[in-house]
């Protein structure tokens, strides 16, 4: 296989990278030196928030910009680190009014408006567990995740409430409703910047409910030390320094949007713009141009659609500002890296971490040379490893599982009330991500697939299960079973196969009437965009719908092992 390398000569780096050698960052590095950089208490409390947002608003970034927020009505807001702190604390105050206390979870149902940032900020502060829900979810995926978390207070928005009510009743643990809408009037009455409740390490701190090929979503909790990890690659990965403008796409329902659209960035003191708008090619480059954006963080998906809008448009836009660029979520193939070179002279570097491991692990660095199409690299501090079955590590060049070595600060503390599936990720001293890849001869790693059956579409990762279980909802259904299908645009799309009850006719009306159903019951981006009506679904001789068939027979590939099927 022929590989495009871009040698790091040829990027013409603006300025010199945090990190300017990988490979003696990586063999010098220290966790004790990262810890050096951040705020401890007396005998080694902690808080992410005290670190993100407090530290710097009692020092010469009190008065600096932390948030440029924009509307989809590009209205413009300003939030200094001061204001934040401010308004965080008062949040924490209001939390500790509610009876809110160390452990309980806070969960935020909510678009990417101010209340959600600095609302999470607050939970923190409190010592409760935030947790963050995409504002696309509909009434089936809220139960399965304020349900199961037992959150005791949500924070939502007046046209988002309906939704929850319809649920309510399904939510007994669910003791306060807060409306984003009148909450900066609520917090009117606190005038002091709360109290930043001094945490162990392991004290949890955020939960974020992640699809899985079977089963309920699970709920994937991380801890206050996540932070170590999450300023250490925002400052070696994305390299943000002092005066630069940050923009992460990422939703804070998303472990990016969290780990780096909050925490991780605002503990480097960096401006962070959001905006709360729809994608929209010619908006994105307005925003890149006039809000000067210098280092950007975005989807492989969003990339593809700019990609599509054509070369001509950008050349509208000052992209001058932007000198580092960095992609997350999926794979991002060659020809959007090649492109983005050539048309918007910008070099997207690949990054790769899940929910799971709660920051970069894997990623291609400023100062290194770029294999287009690979991973990257292990960031410092992190042992990779291609292993088998039982955990022995495989030679380069070699298929097996992506591991990681168990141990790295931002590793999530547990999997909420499900001990044993958080045992089922560790292979004696690995964790076992569940993608295949290979490691080359030079140390980088190449993605080639998912062990589960997880669908990633459009950045977003979408259970097969929670989308089967929606369509049988559906009065003419009887089974379905659901696979991702390559995509140009979306990496995958979500395509069922839908077995109908005795009767019913077959329709393309139908097939349009199941997916809204779906989009109706989940979220608008987990809903099938084809669907194909069959006779009976390849099960196991347990009946388990054996979704690699389908894909298989999708796709045109070998069947492989067909022992286990169901006699037909």
């Amino acid at each position: 296989m022929k590989v495009d390398v871009i040698k790091v000569r040829d990027k013409k780096l603006a300025k010199t990278p945090n990190l300017e050698s990988y490979e003696k960052g990586y063999k010098n590095f220290s966790w004790d030196e990262v810890k050096k950089d951040l705020e401890f208490f007396k005998g080694g409390k902690f808080n992410a928030v005290h670190n993100a947002i407090s530290r710097h608003a009692r020092d010469e970034l009190k008065n600096k910009v932390a948030l440029y927020w924009i509307g989809e009505d590009w209205t413009e807001r300003k939030f200094t680190f001061a204001e934040m702190e401010r308004l965080s604390g008062q949040f924490a105050s209001y939390l500790k009014d509610l009876g809110v206390d160390r452990g309980d979870r806070v969960f935020f149902f909510l678009p990417r408006v101010p209340e959600m940032y600095y609302g999470f900020l607050g939970t923190l502060k409190r010592g409760a567990v935030a947790g963050t829900l995409f504002s696309a979810f509909q009434e089936q995926a809220l139960v399965d995740r304020i349900g199961s978390s037992n959150a005791k207070v949500l924070v939502t928005s007046k046209e988002l409430l309906p939704r929850v009510e319809k649920v309510k009743k399904d939510l007994p643990n669910l003791e306060k409703i807060i409306l984003s809408d009148d909450l900066e009037k609520i917090l009117e009455q606190y005038d002091d910047e709360g109290e930043v409740r001094e945490m162990e390490l392991d004290d949890p701190a955020f939960m974020l409910y992640t699809s899985g090929s079977t089963g309920k979503p699970k709920g994937v909790v991380h801890k206050h030390e996540a932070l170590l990890q999450e300023e250490m690659t925002a400052k070696y990965v994305l390299d943000l320094q002092p005066d630069d403008v940050y923009w992460c796409t990422a939703d804070p329902g998303w472990v990016t949007g969290v780990a780096y659209g909050i925490l991780g960035s605002w503990s480097l003191g960096a401006s962070a713009v959001v905006y709360n708008g729809r994608f929209d090619a010619e908006s994105w480059y307005k925003i890149l141009q006039d809000w000067g954006v210098s280092v950007w963080y975005t989807a492989p998906t969003a990339i593809r659609l700019l990609q599509a809008a054509g070369d001509e448009l950008p050349s509208k836009y000052d992209l001058s500002r932007v000198r580092h660029a960095c992609s997350v979520g999926e794979p991002l193939n060659p020809e959007p890296i090649r492109w983005g070179w050539r048309v918007l002279k910008i070099l997207f570097h690949d990054t790769w971490f899940q929910t799971e491991t709660g920051a970069i692990s894997i990623a291609n660095f400023p100062a290194m040379d770029i294999k287009i199409g690979s991973m990257g690299k292990p960031v410092p501090g992190n042992v990779a490893a291609i292993v088998d079955d039982k955990g022995k590590e495989l030679g380069p060049m070699i298929e097996g599982s992506l591991a990681l070595k168990r141990g790295w600060p931002s590793m999530m503390k547990t999997i909420w009330r499900r001990p044993k599936k958080f045992d089922s990720y560790f292979e004696g001293k690995w964790f076992i991500s569940g993608d295949r890849a290979y490691m080359d001869e030079d140390g980088y790693f190449w993605f080639v697939g998912r062990d589960d059956d997880v669908i990633k579409t459009s950045g977003e990762r979408v259970g097969p299960y929670e989308v089967e279980s929606a369509l049988i909802e559906h009065e003419a259904v009887i089974e379905a079973g659901v696979i991702g299908k390559p995509d140009e645009v979306r990496g995958q799309i979500i395509k069922a196969f839908v077995v109908l009850k005795p009767g019913v006719t077959p329709s393309e009306k139908l097939k349009e009437e199941l997916s809204v159903y779906v989009k109706k019951h989940l979220a608008g981006h987990a809903y099938p965009r084809e669907i194909e009506f069959v006779d009976r679904l390849p099960k196991t001789r347990s009946g388990k719908i054996v979704r690699r068939m389908l894909r298989a027979k999708e796709l045109g590939l070998e069947l492989g092992d067909t022992s286990t099927l169901a006699d037909e």
